[in-house]
């Protein structure tokens, strides 16, 4: 999956100050070259509310932001059927929520009049009501998650009434990592509580599963599975955002003050160093050293494979493979596609069933790892 984000809102009692707080990872996958560069956004349009948005250069909407009024939006991927035409995409109905909604009544206001191809959840935080909900889109209709409570968890599958009986949410919460990362989420803010930027920022770079069970760095069950395009931290009360700063969302977390900005006679856009946050220590490990070059390497085998592209690994280059990231599921699959590739079947079969008995991101991903035995194993018989 290229997108797999996570996100929570916390308030009252749950909060370190009793303020509301919003935290969210946008895993949202094209590469490492798309990912290098961020672009944060301040503008003050001719028409509705001054905003923030956090994402890349060229991005016309909004995937994480903040406007004036302390109103927040940030985006959460779900399944939906394929889409047979275009409608609005869910990035500009983003953006008008920013740009025109002051409450969450507005917001669900606007994204009722707009029809979307995908389906999306977009978590809407809001200082002027005090609290977060869920808004739930998909190409035939919308639902409103209001948990009541001071806790909201959002992953990429569906919590409302509207979705609960919807056959395509089911078999995702069944069949994807999303609900997995779900439970984390809870698990950790359970922990931490009460929330404060700094335990909020631990959370998003969480990279162990449930139970603390270390199941390999850049597994797609973790809330930080290394891929991250940016994290961002807002407290809407203060008009403050904090984002994350490369790499992935391992870097600094750096703040703003929307009121500051956008009250300047100069347009000086300044950060606040005094409410930054240090960079992960896990960038100065040896693990790290190790995922960079294991990661490298992962993405050669998977180059030579989808392009036909010469590539070797004997059998003491697989075995070094292995050992720099042991307890990852995709370092024993990528292997057993490498192998498959090569036809040699009886090694590729072998590498799947060890792949097996690692945590294995998704029911989805386990029947695929299934299908290429099965595929192995029928190559295999048509030698005897």
């Amino acid at each position: 999956s290229m997108v797999g984000c996570s996100s929570f809102s916390i308030n009252n009692n749950l909060s370190a100050d009793s303020s509301l707080l919003i935290a969210r990872n946008f895993d949202f996958y094209m590469g490492d070259e798309f990912a290098e560069d961020k672009l944060i956004l301040f503008v003050k349009p001719s028409k509705g509310y001054a905003f923030t948005s956090y994402s890349w250069a060229g991005l016309t909407g909004v995937v994480s932001g903040m406007n004036e009024k302390g109103l927040t939006v940030t985006l959460n991927a779900s399944k939906s059927d394929m889409p047979l035409k275009a409608k609005d995409p869910i990035s500009l109905l983003a953006r008008e929520i920013l740009q025109y909604a002051s409450t969450i009544k507005e917001a669900i206001a606007i994204a009722e009049k707009r029809e979307v191809f995908v389906s999306e959840s977009l978590l809407i935080g809001s200082a002027a009501d005090k609290k977060s909900i869920i808004i739930e889109k998909s190409p035939q209709k919308q639902g409103v998650y209001d948990a009541g409570e001071d806790l909201v968890v959002c992953s990429n599958h569906y919590q409302s009434s509207t979705f609960l009986s919807d056959s395509i949410n089911i078999k995702n919460i069944i069949y994807s990592d999303s609900k997995y990362r779900f439970d984390r989420m809870n698990e950790l803010l359970e922990k931490k509580y009460p929330i404060n930027i700094a335990k909020a920022i631990d959370v998003l770079r969480d990279m162990k599963g449930v139970n603390d069970e270390f199941i390999g760095y850049g597994n797609p069950k973790s809330l930080n599975q290394l891929i991250a395009h940016h994290s961002v931290v807002f407290k809407p009360y203060e008009r403050l955002i904090w984002i994350s700063t490369p790499p992935y969302q391992l870097g600094n977390f750096i703040a703003y003050n929307l009121d500051s900005v956008f009250s300047s006679p100069t347009k000086k856009v300044s950060i606040i160093d005094s409410l930054s946050f240090p960079s992960d220590k896990f960038l100065k490990t040896v693990d790290y050293k190790k995922y960079e070059i294991y990661k490298n390497i992962k993405q050669r085998i998977q180059k030579s494979i989808m392009l036909d592209l010469p590539f070797v690994l004997n059998n003491r280059n697989k075995e070094k493979f292995i050992k720099l990231n042991p307890n990852n599921y995709v370092t024993y699959m990528v292997l057993g596609e490498y192998c498959q590739k090569n036809k040699n079947y009886k090694e590729a079969i072998t590498l799947y069933q060890k792949s097996l008995t690692n945590s294995v991101s998704s029911k989805d991903e386990e029947n695929i790892i299934q299908s290429k035995i099965e595929f192995c194993q029928k190559e295999l018989s048509k030698n005897e």
